[in-house]
């Protein structure tokens, strides 16, 4: 079996269907030719459930903080109605996809996350939040792409006495690529890459350039959850990651099949 590639979706491309059904398009195209696993988050969809619900939120360095009512609210927005409704898009577009969270079959074990040192140097503890605690490949995931179907995979997992935990999206797909040894690691939201100071995408992003972004301020709060988890990935042997723009379906299309440049950050 070809290696597998790992696509991570930010929650603001799963919210229009016209933007859903050319982003299974891409998913279907792109699975016919190298086995492919889905992660997407739904931040703007549990934004809006938290309001409805009356519960503030709370974030800190683009992570969110998450007490037992939010819980309650990310598992049933991430686990419920986005899962579930793109999937059934996606087998619409003739996909053979199979809905999932990081807690099914241990996908993706976690840990309670260690309180977050925030960019100003502080400590916060983000509640009930997971961070990656797997050292194997995850088989479930091995055994649905060796059998052509499309793993989507949603960012809700779980620790050893079956505790739920909230998991940033980047952070499970950098976890799920490094586990299953992917070829690539591509990162789809809703801007075109890592932005300079004038809005221009950054070509490439290193090691050193990552770390003064971070602390300088010049990568935005979300941008710094993208930055660690591509660095995690690479670390973990993952040698083709990017951050690209998610609503350009040529452009994800192109990432996805590893061409060499394009209007995207390549994270080194």
């Amino acid at each position: 079996m070809a290696r597998v590639a790992v696509l991570k979706l930010g929650g603001e491309l799963l919210e229009e269907p016209s933007r859903v059904a050319a982003i299974a398009t891409v998913i279907r195209q792109a699975a016919a030719t190298a086995p492919l696993v889905v992660v997407h988050g739904g931040g703007r969809e549990i934004d809006r459930a938290l309001f409805a619900a009356g519960i503030e939120k709370q974030q800190v360095d683009g992570l969110r903080i998450t007490d037992e009512a939010t819980l309650q609210v990310v598992v049933a927005v991430l686990a419920g109605s986005v899962n579930t409704q793109f999937v059934a898009a996606l087998n619409a577009a003739k996909v053979r996809a199979v809905g999932l969270t990081g807690a099914d079959a241990t996908v993706a074990p976690v840990k309670k996350a260690k309180p977050h040192v925030t960019a100003g140097g502080g400590t916060v503890s983000l509640g009930h939040v997971g961070e990656p605690a797997g050292k194997v490949a995850p088989a479930l995931l091995l055994q649905l792409a060796k059998a052509g179907y499309v793993p989507v995979v949603a960012s809700i997992a779980s620790d050893r006495t079956g505790a739920l935990y909230n998991v940033n999206a980047d952070t499970l797909a950098a976890d799920v690529a490094a586990r299953l040894k992917a070829a690539r690691l591509v990162i789809a939201g809703g801007t075109p890459g890592v932005l300079d100071a004038d809005g221009a995408t950054v070509p490439v992003v290193d090691r050193a350039l990552s770390a003064q972004m971070v602390r300088s301020g010049a990568a935005t709060a979300g941008m710094v959850a993208k930055l660690t988890a591509c660095r995690r990935a690479i670390q973990a042997g993952v040698r083709d990651v990017r951050i690209v723009d998610g609503r350009t379906a040529a452009v994800l299309s192109s990432a996805l099949a590893g061409a060499a440049t394009g209007p995207w950050t390549r994270v080194k």
